[in-house]
Parts: C-alpha cells; sequence; structure tokens
C-alpha cells in the first residue's frame, strides 16, 4: 500500500523544487516579493523627491524701484533772487500776503564775509532739484537763476498753486541775532486760502525737521520757534499756499558758526538731501533694502 501521507509530502517536496526553480527559493518567495514592493516604493519615493527638486520654485523678493517719486511734482522756491538791489523800486513795492501786506521781495541777508542768502537758497534749490529729478520727480522753480530780479513773492505762491505741486520748499538762511545758532521751520497759520493743507504742512515740518537735524547736524534754532516749528501769518508763500507748504530757515547768516556752514558747498548738498529725503519720507515713497 502507499502511504497517503508519504505522496502528500512528496507532491509538496515536487512544488517547492518547481517554485525554487523560478523565484530561486521556495522558503524565500515571499520575503522576495515583499523586498521588490519596497524597493519598488523606495524608488518612486526618490523619482517623487527628484522631481520636487528640479520643479520651479516661487521666490519672492522686493524690487526697490529705481525712480520711486516718478509722477510727484515738487516746488522749490529758493527766497530773494541775485539781482534783486539792482531795481529796489519794484522789490520795495507793497503786496497783499492774503492777511496784510508787504514788500514784493526784499535783497535777503549775508554772511559777515558777503556770502548772499540768494545766493544759498539758489544753491540749495539746484541741488534738491537735481537728486529728485534722478528719483523721477518733475520740479518747479519760482526763478530760473540768481541773476534775476523777483517775482514778487504772491508770485512765486500762484506760480506752486497753479503747478499743482504734491509738496512745496520755501528755502532761505536767516538773518538773526549773531549769539543765535540752528535752522526753523516756518508753518503757515489757516486762512481762507490755506486751509486744507495747514495740517499736512505741519506733517512735513515735522517729517523735514528730523531729516535736516540727522544729515545737517545743524541744531535747532536757538532763538525761533520751539522745537525749531513755527508758525507764521505774514508771508504770502504761506498764507496763499494751496498745496503741503513750508519755509525753511536753514541756519543763521549772522552766526560765525553757521555761516560758515551755510558758505560751504558740502553742507549745501547735505542740506539739499535732507530736503530730498523729507520728499520721500512725507510722500511715503522711501526706498528700503
Amino acid at each position: 500500500m502507499v502511504d497517503s501521507t508519504a505522496v502528500t509530502a512528496t507532491r509538496r517536496l515536487l512544488v517547492c523544487v518547481v517554485v525554487a526553480a523560478g523565484l530561486a527559493g521556495c522558503g524565500s518567495a515571499a520575503a522576495t516579493t515583499g523586498s521588490s514592493t519596497t524597493s519598488t516604493t523606495t524608488s518612486t519615493t526618490t523619482t517623487s523627491s527628484s522631481t520636487t527638486t528640479t520643479m520651479p520654485t516661487t521666490t519672492t523678493t522686493t524690487v526697490r524701484p529705481a525712480r520711486p517719486l516718478t509722477g510727484v511734482v515738487v516746488g522749490l522756491d529758493p527766497g530773494h533772487n541775485g539781482g534783486n538791489w539792482r531795481d529796489p523800486a519794484f522789490i520795495d513795492r507793497t503786496v497783499s500776503n492774503g492777511i496784510s501786506t508787504e514788500p514784493c521781495d526784499t535783497t535777503g541777508t549775508a554772511t559777515d564775509a558777503g556770502y548772499t542768502e540768494a545766493r544759498f537758497n539758489w544753491n540749495v534749490a539746484i541741488d534738491v532739484r537735481r537728486d529728485l529729478a534722478v528719483l523721477g520727480a518733475h520740479v518747479v522753480l519760482t526763478r530760473p537763476s540768481n541773476n534775476g530780479v523777483g517775482p514778487c513773492i504772491t508770485t512765486r505762491a500762484l506760480l506752486l498753486d497753479r503747478a499743482n505741486v504734491d509738496v512745496a520748499f520755501d528755502i532761505h538762511a536767516d538773518g538773526g541775532p549773531p549769539g543765535g545758532r540752528g535752522f526753523a521751520i516756518l508753518v503757515p497759520v489757516r486762512d481762507r486760502w490755506n486751509h486744507r493743507v495747514v495740517h499736512e504742512s505741519l506733517r512735513l515740518a515735522h517729517v523735514l525737521r528730523a531729516t535736516f537735524r540727522a544729515i545737517t547736524k545743524m541744531p535747532w534754532s536757538t532763538y525761533d520757534g520751539v522745537d525749531a516749528i513755527q508758525p507764521r501769518n505774514d508771508l504770502a508763500g504761506l498764507n496763499l499756499t494751496t498745496v503741503p507748504k513750508v519755509l525753511i530757515e536753514c541756519g543763521n547768516m549772522r552766526n560765525p558758526t553757521d555761516a560758515a556752514l551755510l558758505a560751504s558747498p558740502a553742507f549745501q548738498r547735505l542740506a539739499a538731501r535732507a530736503i530730498t529725503d523729507s520728499v520721500l519720507v512725507f510722500l511715503g515713497r522711501r526706498v528700503t533694502a
């Protein structure tokens, strides 16, 4: 009799031999299959990882505009004029400043050495115009040179108002007491013409006060204004303005220390930089790194 148990064992052995021939080992067949699956999974993961690495990525960068003041119009009124002394009849005539009357213009002050305020005002204005142009701004000046006469202060105010400037500066140097030093910023007092821009003019004054002190190192005035800011209602340039505007006395030409600075081209360039920087800050166009 053939033992059925032995036959069953023999059949199992034959199956194992056949499987072993195809899978290189009966006992390890399942493990080999599992290993293949793992390898495929790993390969897929590697491929996926490789794909992610080579895909374009979005990087957020800050693009700094080369001309942040493009479209901005800035008004500059360099006080007085180098030829005013030649025509006293013209500059002495009376004009209305909107509240009272005052002369059409004056010759301005000068240092003890004879360096004129008109020259200082003009030089700073030209430096500001150059700096602002590089930043894209259009600049409107109230006079074309420093060898003419006038125009009257009322004409200057009207010229800037009609030009629809975004912000304006009257540029001056003071003729104060010889013992007094420093710069002061004059701001408009509310009247029928300027009432819409008084608040913004005061904000501009605070911005300019900070930039002028930081860049030029000129101290606040020891004799004019409170903390270098002085409201004025007797100046046509401020009374008649319809745009944010301030008048800056950049220093005291009658003080020896200030006078040496004001006559210096290096200081004039710093003063111009401070005014330019105040435009950027006031209009929210400062370029940051």
